[in-house]
Formats: C-alpha cells, sequence, structure tokens
C-alpha cells in the first residue's frame, strides 16, 4: 500500500491479518522472486507491514522501505528489526519520495502500483532516484489480457473494492504505464493469483524486472 498521508485504519487492520494467509497462498514466494539477486542500495515503494524484508539477500548493503499508512508503517519498523539486512522504515508518499537522485540500485514495487493516486508521477520518481542502469523490480495486480475480464475489472474499480482495499483498482495496465515512464522491461511474467478455475478481477499479476 502507498499514495497518500491518510489513515486508512480499517485496511490496515485487514492487511495485517491477510498477511500470513496471502503468504501461504504463495504470496512469499512471489516477494522472493522479486528481491532475488539485488544489491546495493533498495528502496522499496509502499513497504507495508514489511513482510518482504525477510526476503532480500546479504548482497543488499540497505533497504529504504517507504510507507504513509501509520499502522502499516509501524508494523514495518518492528518488522525490520528481524531482517537480515540493514532496512529504515519512513514515512512517505510513492509520488514524492524522500530519497535524493540517483541515489538507488533498485526500487521494489509490490501490490503497490494498483493502489497509488497518481501512477505515473510514482514511477517518475522511481526514474529521477535510481542510479544510471539501475532497475525496477515490480509484482502487481495487472489490467487482464482478455476483454471479458477487463469488462469486469472496469465494473469492480467503479464500486467500493478501492475504498476497502486500500485504493486497489484491478484495471491498471501497469505493464504499460513501466514502459511509457521510460523503462525497458527485460524479465515479465503474467501469471493469475490465486489460480482459480473462474478467473477474477484481481487474480491477473506481473512480476518482473525493467531497467533505464
Amino acid at each position: 500500500m502507498s499514495g497518500g498521508k491518510v489513515s486508512r485504519p480499517v485496511f490496515a487492520w485487514m492487511y495485517q491479518r491477510a498477511t500470513d494467509t496471502m503468504d501461504r497462498a504463495g504470496v512469499a514466494v512471489y516477494r522472493r522472486r522479486v528481491a532475488a539477486g539485488l544489491t546495493g542500495r533498495v528502496v522499496e515503494v509502499g513497504a507495508g507491514n514489511g513482510r518482504a524484508f525477510a526476503y532480500y539477500p546479504p548482497t543488499v548493503t540497505h533497504v529504504l522501505a517507504v510507507e504513509p499508512e501509520p499502522r502499516l508503517r509501524a508494523a514495518a519498523q518492528e518488522a525490520a528489526t528481524r531482517a537480515p539486512v540493514p532496512v529504515t522504515v519512513t514515512d512517505g508518499l510513492a509520488e514524492a519520495l524522500p530519497v535524493a537522485d540517483g541515489e538507488a540500485d533498485a526500487v521494489v514495487f509490490s501490490l503497490v502500483l494498483c493502489s497509488v493516486p497518481d501512477q505515473a508521477a510514482a514511477l517518475r520518481e522511481a526514474c529521477r532516484i535510481l542510479r544510471s542502469g539501475g532497475q525496477v523490480r515490480f509484482f502487481e495486480h495487472v489490467r487482464a489480457e482478455t476483454p471479458g475480464l477487463r469488462r469486469a475489472q472496469r465494473v469492480v474499480d467503479a464500486t467500493l473494492w478501492p475504498l476497502v482495499c486500500g485504493g486497489c483498482h484491478t484495471s491498471r495496465d501497469t505493464v504499460g504505464a513501466i514502459r511509457a515512464a521510460g523503462f525497458t522491461i527485460s524479465e515479465l511474467d503474467r501469471f493469475p493469483f490465486p489460480d482459480t478455475s473462474i478467473p477474477m478481477p484481481p487474480t491477473p499479476h506481473a512480476l518482473g524486472t525493467a531497467h533505464l
């Protein structure tokens, strides 16, 4: 979650209680894939309650975890004490990261670009803070590839879904937005999660790596 200095106590409560179930269902595997092979200074945008911290490899020298929701940020600060690499948790917005130009070796987005108010601005910030040759790792809800499911996503996004789910919009073309921001996607894996017999609006996902 990320995107605004707003208090979302209901979503924070729901998210923290859902995390164990999500990880057992497979999110932990994707968190590990996102972090695999990263090196140097990492900025994690929308760190939530810090569940991704456990998967950063020892080649990462420092993680700056940005989370605007105060309850989730407090949980992330507690998780940082158990992380295998140094982690600093801070308040901040995806659209205005508290990081100097060119300071990051990598930026990580996990289930956050679906919820930021201004996706293009968040990706511009990632461009700004990355060093030349830096990379973005992402694991995100994405727009469906089939017309029928795309229509269902638009319907869901026009209901209470974004309000209940921390601003999540299932129909965003996040992969296209990453390319439009000037990144070259070098690795991309699209998949349904969870992989149910009947696809649901939130199930299309993408995991990948993009470079400036």
